[in-house]
């Protein structure tokens, strides 16, 4: 299964109730805007057509194609990707727009042993060009969030060493309890200097810990990107962090040359890259080269083999927020059901296909 992370199929009926107005479309926006995306391998799986594009090329007979509803509350990687296997959250997380509750900034400040700077909602590029050169100046930390439920902390790697920064992170981590359970605290290191900063691609995330899902049931998951840390690293076997598309395509070939039952796989560029920068021409670029990417991975597939793509959230380009977006998800199936599925009610709609297909 590969999620193709930020890839909305549309807005979700409550997408209002998400802070998202409008109609956001992910997909449908990026394929107007580009007047088109060449990528026959999707196109014959009927990725664009489940997203309401007006894609000439037929899905193959052999295709199966859909939306899926979101039912938990969040518009999150967390969120998503614990719902395909199973957990459906009724209660979103908290998210903190103003910033951290002062005590629980003076409790990490105190377990850290320095003062932080930031504390406030805030683009990952925008806090950098603001407070880095006071953070190289000072060595203190710049903590921020977004509109997501997370606790990002953000360190010159020439400052603060890595294993310290993500030492920082799991202290954290201990601290935000309920009621500033955040879901995920994020290790963000940069490099660099004013007006040249650049995040580096040892990016850590440190989520809650999920309630028992699909993936203990299975064991022994080959996961591929961020795809464990979402999970706590439970269940899943101990294999490098790989960090952007090109390096997830490396090692999701060393997993089909692997004896795993279950490989779980998320590429990101669309959304880290392209989604939250509200550059619609690059997220176009990047769904074909990913579609070269597929070509490869069909290649490898036996006739007994199940393929999944689908997405955790939507992050239309196109709309006037960097913000994630309440949108349906597309799913794809090669080895499975075939024909339009329609709209199917629930992420976890790809965990059963999975819990059937290895049973």
């Amino acid at each position: 299964m590969i999620v193709l992370d930020g890839c909305g199929a549309g807005f979700a009926p409550d997408a209002a109730a998400f802070n998202d107005p409008g109609e956001p479309s992910t997909i449908k926006h990026v394929w107007d805007q580009a007047d088109g995306i060449v990528a026959p391998n999707m196109s014959e799986l009927g990725f664009f057509r489940c997203a309401g594009c007006a894609d000439p090329i037929e899905p193959l007979a052999t295709s199966g194609y859909g939306r899926l509803r979101p039912l938990s509350m969040g518009k999150d990687s967390v969120t998503g990707h614990w719902e395909m296997m199973g957990i459906v959250l009724e209660k979103p997380f908290p998210t903190f727009p103003n910033g951290f509750p002062i005590p629980v900034i003076k409790k990490f400040e105190d377990a850290i042993g320095t003062q932080t700077i930031g504390n406030r909602a805030s683009s990952g590029t925008v806090i950098l060009d603001e407070l880095g050169p006071f953070h190289q100046e000072t060595g203190f930390p710049i903590v921020y969030t977004s509109a997501d439920s997370v606790f990002q902390i953000a360190c010159d790697e020439a400052i603060v060493p890595i294993e310290k920064l993500y030492e920082y992170c799991r202290i954290a981590r201990e601290l935000c309890v309920a009621p500033n359970d955040v879901q995920r605290v994020i290790a963000r290191p940069f490099v660099g200097s004013p007006g040249a900063y650049k995040r580096t691609e040892r990016r850590k995330d440190f989520p809650v810990i999920p309630p028992k899902n699909l993936v203990d049931e299975i064991g022994d998951v080959f996961g591929i990107g961020v795809v464990p840390e979402l999970f706590d690293g439970r269940g899943f076997r101990q294999v490098k962090r790989t960090q952007n598309n090109a390096e997830h395509l490396k090692m999701l070939m060393t997993a089909l040359d692997s004896d795993a039952r279950f490989i779980f796989a998320n590429f990101e560029d669309t959304d880290m890259l392209f989604g939250h920068r509200n550059d619609a021409p690059g997220f176009a670029g990047c769904l074909e080269t990913f579609d070269g990417m597929l070509a490869e991975i069909l290649e490898r597939l036996g006739p007994d083999d199940l393929l999944i793509i689908t997405s955790d959230h939507g992050n239309d380009p196109t709309d006037e927020s960097t913000d994630h977006t309440r949108e349906y998800s597309p799913v794809v199936i090669r080895g499975g059901v075939t024909g339009d599925l329609g709209d199917q009610d629930g992420l976890g709609f790809v965990g059963r296909l999975v819990r059937e297909h290895l049973a």
